[in-house]
């Protein structure tokens, strides 16, 4: 076994090195066919299977596929290692089948090859014909090159040693040539420091940094050189420097805007290669420049006020140091911190409108150039171009942001509730024109400018709502309620501080920033939207400026006070001349000379004028003043609307309340003056939120104000006692008339307020005018009737009528005594009236509430008297009727009343005198205006039967037990 095995191995060996050990003499030179026939005969010779081509392509396609995997592939030891190891499984019968398939298979291959290389017979001559022309070709080569170095030698064998001098000295003359030439280049390299730092201070940045790049060029040309090495560190510092002084020169653009200096600038970035940083530079710049701005302008103020440069405030946070600027250097500070601050945001709007202007003309550039060219060139530009829009736009809001932060702070940092209402006005105009600058701008609403500026709205409208409150309680107190002179066409308008509300008014379109008011909605923060201010003020001058103030006083309704002389009149001719009128009376009465001719002329048509007017008194024209100004500040700072709008409802209640404390409450009985629910409940109401100490003492009776009450006390010169002026009647329809022209002139304003307050505060404003406004008419009655209840006396009267006998038999032609002696008391009244009359005008309500409570005393007075009679016959029912028909026809003529009030109450009394048992219990039940006396009186006249009347009487008494007080 083991001899088999290496009789295999043997086998195995002999066949993988068949190859490679062949001897050299049998392999050195083999001689190739003479032709592809001979390989051709010796196949045939050799063939021992028949031919047949369907067998040999089957033959062929069963060859394993080792053959034909690798050229190194053995194929002996591949069919030797099938051999099983063992000599008992080795089967002779296979092996000799494996064998003779593995020879009829090299018996096809070799046909098949014999094939091939017949049917390419032709090509193998062809490529031998070539083979031998290249050998041809070769021998040629060789010949040549042969014959080239011969002719070499010849010629190296010919020159001579002066001709290769000359050659030399003409190389070293070019040698020389060359270096003069960098020798002058390289003196211009070192002079070159020199004029860059001249076109530094020319400005000229394009210039200098072409020259230095062309230098930079130069230098690496000429880098062999040792001196040109330090030239170029030189010059790369000097590149560096450039770069520096373009930044400083970038960062001037944000406070002056040029746009030659600027279109320098951009070219110099463009050279360099660095538009998008430079864009990203000029926003820091943008930003640093309004730290810096504001902080210098704060700290100047600061320090100018308090006379020292101490660096401490150098080393303070904004905030901090805004803290401490004076309030007497607040305005001019803050003027010139948004003088400032717009001069930035106009450089950054001009930087927009460069760039826009620029891309223009750079894409009207393109569109001429050819489309290969624009593909080419133009891919970087316009991504470089998209890179700029984009930042210039997003730096809108941003540089916006930090202006609002820095005056949000400013304005913070004060407390503005103690300055003057003028100069507060003009900070909310000066922060509104701001805000609108940036609504401009961005298209932001400015959320935290309107946050603050409310906050500072808020102090200063209650610190300024309460000193005018207190303004007012003095006014009241000092008010002689004497008739203020004012034409027949009076109302608010009139006054200067409604000069905003006329519709003559200045329109806002002349100016700048009410035009972009008008603009229905935010325009969008793109460089084609900025409009109004930035190109009005493109120039020259700024939103801020003292004259553009001034040409908006009339809009904001800026003035130093009112002034009690001209009494808010419009400068018209004819106030000019009642003005000289009254100047010239004034001097004649003072020289003691009679009037001139037509002066009496003059004067019934100035006292015609003013007769006709409304009936005013000086705190009704304070406090319209006061309406005046608040609409002001309500239409500066739309949020704070509806607290002023509370306020101005404060003033009216105020004036409301003290007309009524003074003219209505000093008469004892509330009940006689006829106080309807309504207007009582609202008395009530101004009284629980005014007074204070009545809030603490509930059980205080809110109609009757202590000393110590919030509310004013009628001044001592004001007389309301005293029959022979009828208890200060004068001064009583001034004042009640003067409430009633004021609620007048509050419901004319009633659709400005409802326009300036939110929708779901209208309800309050609605309730105001239904529940206070309304009702200040009503107050006529109380105050009247309180006049008219101390202004006659008619106990007399009531006395002389129960002397009267009503039980007479005969019926009187004559009417009583009594009834002359209440008519000379009507007359004498009517007298009164009159010479009140003269000075000052009684309006027709006033007369007709006064005369119809006047009456109505009489009238109960009557019915007094007739309820005292203890016994009446029919003929003293007839003397009843007679004297108060007498009373009626005389006092038609004494009053023009008409009708006459009230009468029904006299006669429908003594009608009841004519009723039957039943209809009299009916009328009882029905007619309850009648007190109880007068109604017992009636029974225990009218009603004999004794049962009747008693149960008549206990109906009267129970009804009086359930009647109202």
């Amino acid at each position: 076994m083991k001899k088999f095995k290496d009789f295999k191995d043997l086998l195995i060996r002999q066949g993988s090195g068949a190859r490679d050990d062949l001897s050299p003499v049998s392999d050195s030179n083999p001689s190739p066919p003479s032709s592809p026939l001979e390989v051709v005969a010796k196949t045939k010779d050799d063939r021992e299977f028949p031919n047949d081509p369907t067998t040999e392509a089957e033959v062929i396609g069963s060859i394993e596929e080792y053959y034909f995997r690798d050229e190194s592939f053995d194929s002996s030891k591949y069919e030797l290692e099938k051999i099983p190891e063992s000599m008992d499984q080795i089967e002779l019968t296979k092996i000799n089948d494996d064998r003779n398939r593995l020879r009829r298979q090299l018996q096809a291959v070799s046909k098949k090859m014999s094939d091939v290389i017949l049917e390419n017979q032709a090509s193998y001559s062809k490529e031998l014909v070539r083979v031998t022309e290249l050998q041809e070709c070769l021998n040629d080569a060789s010949n040549i090159c042969r014959n080239g170095r011969s002719e070499l030698d010849m010629s190296m064998q010919g020159f001579t040693v002066a001709s290769l001098g000359i050659m030399s000295k003409h190389k070293k003359k070019l040698q020389l040539s060359n270096l003069l030439k960098s020798l002058h280049t390289i003196k211009t390299l070192q002079r070159t420091d020199i004029r860059l730092r001249e076109m530094l201070e020319e400005e000229d940045y394009p210039g200098a940094i072409q020259l230095c790049l062309e230098c930079q060029n130069a230098a690496v040309t000429f880098r062999h050189y040792r001196c040109i090495s330090e030239l170029s560190s030189k010059l790369q510092d000097t590149l560096v420097m450039i770069e520096e002084q373009l930044d400083k020169a970038l960062a001037k653009t944000c406070k002056d805007f040029d746009v030659r200096h600027y279109e320098k600038l951009q070219a110099a970035y463009n050279l360099l290669g660095k538009t998008e940083t430079a864009m990203d530079q000029l926003h820091m710049h943008f930003t640093s420049s309004i730290h810096n701005i504001a902080f210098q302008i704060v700290l100047g103020y600061v320090q100018l006020v308090t006379g020292s440069t101490d660096s401490r405030y150098q080393k303070m946070h904004f905030r901090d140091l805004c803290s401490h600027v004076d309030l007497e250097t607040y305005i001019p500070c803050l003027v010139d911190l948004c003088k400032a601050l717009w001069e930035v945001m106009k450089s950054y709007y001009k930087t927009m409108e460069w760039h826009l202007v620029h891309d223009q003309k750079t894409e009207e550039v393109k569109s001429e150039e050819s489309e290969n060219v624009a593909a080419i060139g133009g891919s970087s530009s316009s991504v470089n171009t998209l890179y700029i829009k984009q930042k210039l736009e997003h730096g809108l809001t941003r540089i916006w942001q930090d202006v609002q932060q820095k005056v949000k702070l400013f304005l913070q940092a004060t407390d503005l509730s103690s300055i003057k209402y003028d100069d507060f006005i003009y900070v909310l105009d000066l922060v509104n024109r701001l805000i609108d600058i940036g609504q401009e701008f961005c298209g932001s609403p400015s959320e935290g400018l309107h946050d603050s500026i409310r906050q500072q709205s808020l102090a200063y409208f209650k610190n300024y709502h309460s000193s005018r409150m207190e303004e007012l309680r003095m006014f009241m107190e000092n008010e002689g309620w004497e008739l203020c002179p004012v034409k027949s066409n009076f109302t608010h308008l009139n006054l200067h501080e409604f000069r905003f509300l006329r519709p003559h008014s200045h329109s806002s379109s002349s100016h700048p920033y009410k035009e972009n008011q008008l603009v229905g909605s935010p325009v969008s923060p793109t460089l084609g939207s900025v409009r109004g201010f930035f190109r009005k003020f493109s120039d020259k001058g700024s939103p801020f400026d003292k004259h553009d103030e001034d040409g908006d006083e009339e809009s904001i309704g800026v003035m130093n006070g009112p002034n009690d002389e001209g009494m808010g009149f419009d400068d018209s001719d004819e106030e000019d001349e009642v003005a000289e009128e009254l100047k010239q009376e004034y001097i004649d009465e003072l020289t003691g000379e009679g009037p001139q001719r037509g002066g009496f002329s003059k004067r019934r048509n100035m006292d015609s004028l003013y007769s006709k007017g409304p009936t005013l008194c000086n705190t009704t024209i304070k406090v319209l003043r006061l309406y005046g100004k608040y609409m002001q500040m309500i239409s500066v700072l739309k949020p704070i609307a509806f607290d002023v709008v509370l306020c101005m409802s404060e003033l009216f209640d105020y004036y409301l309340f003290s007309i009524y404390s003074f003219f209505a409450s000093d008469v004892s009985d509330i009940s006689a003056l006829g106080i309807n629910s309504k207007l009582w409940t609202t008395l009530k109401r101004i009284s629980n939120n005014i007074t204070q100490q009545d809030q603490a003492n509930p059980g205080i009776n809110p109609m009757q104000p202590s000393e110590n009450s919030g509310f004013p006390r009628v001044s001592p010169i004001v007389q309301l006692s005293g029959i022979d002026h009828l208890h200060g009647l004068a001064e009583r329809i001034v004042g009640t008339e003067s409430l009633v022209f004021l609620a007048q002139q509050l419901e004319l304003l009633q659709p400005h307020l409802e326009s300036v307050i939110p929708s779901s505060k209208k309800p309050f404003l609605q309730q105001f005018y239904s529940q206070t406004v309304g009702v200040a008419g009503e107050l006529r009655g109380p105050v009247y009737r309180g006049v008219a209840s101390r202004a006659i006396n008619l106990e007399r009267v009531l006395q002389m009528m129960m002397t009267v006998r009503w039980d007479i038999k005969d019926i009187m032609s004559q009417h009583s005594m009594y009834v002359d002696h209440m008519l000379q008391i009507f007359l004498e009244f009517n007298t009164r009236l009159e010479n009140v009359s003269k000075r000052v005008r009684i309006p027709a309500e006033a007369y007709a509430v006064i005369w119809e409570h006047v009456i109505k005393l009489a009238n109960r007075i009557t019915v007094e008297g007739f309820a005292t009679a203890k016994k009446c016959s029919n003929e003293g029912r007839a003397l009843m009727q007679l004297d108060y028909q007498q009373f009626l026809l005389k006092l038609e003529s004494i009053t023009h009343l008409r009708p006459i009030p009230d009468k029904e109450f006299v006669e429908g009394y003594v009608k009841a005198f004519y009723l039957n048992e039943v209809d009299m219990e009916n009328w009882v039940k029905e007619h309850k205006e009648y007190s109880a006396r007068q109604l017992l009186g009636l029974v225990t006249c009218a009603i004999s039967n004794k049962r009747t009347r008693n149960r008549i009487q206990n109906v009267i008494e129970e009804f009086e037990k359930n009647r109202v007080r």
